[in-house]
């Protein structure tokens, strides 16, 4: 067993420069295998404890994050951690939040913003990223900005 994940595991999403991370929805059973060593969890409230490192990210169903600032702090770390350890996004249904996250961590893997959510639905699921909003966060998302 490798420490990231296997390309063809369930919900995992190769980014060009060869990172693995697994996109899922929260409301499905955790898929069979090895487990994640980080999670970034993006949901209205808490979620409910893991035993692997996480983070929770504030982000309504829908909408976008309550600080963006801390949510692109947060997908910088994934990013980075994902060069070496398994590394998970998730948020209930696993296509409009965690869509828009893995599209800003593709625009940190140097896909340009405005083809990132393209990209995001060839890879990983064809309805991520569900909102105009989305969309819109996702083609502003800027990897040099300073965090608030």
């Amino acid at each position: 067993m490798g420490i990231t994940w296997d390309s063809e595991g369930s919900g995992v999403l190769r980014f060009p420069s060869g990172r693995l991370i697994r996109g899922r929805g929260l409301r499905r059973p955790l898929p069979p295998g090895p487990k994640p060593a980080f999670g970034i969890y993006l949901l209205g409230r808490r979620p409910p404890d893991v035993e692997w490192e996480s983070r929770w990210v504030r982000w309504p169903d829908f909408w976008l994050p309550s600080n963006p600032g801390a949510a692109a702090e947060a997908l910088r770390e994934a990013w980075e951690r994902a060069e070496g350890e398994r590394v998970e996004i998730a948020c209930s249904g696993g296509r409009g939040r965690t869509g828009t996250a893995l599209a800003c961590m593709a625009v940190l893997d140097r896909v340009p913003a405005g083809e990132a959510v393209a990209y995001v639905r060839e890879h990983y699921a064809r309805h991520a990223v569900e909102t105009p909003w989305q969309r819109r966060f996702v083609s502003r998302f800027d990897p040099g900005a300073p965090f608030m």
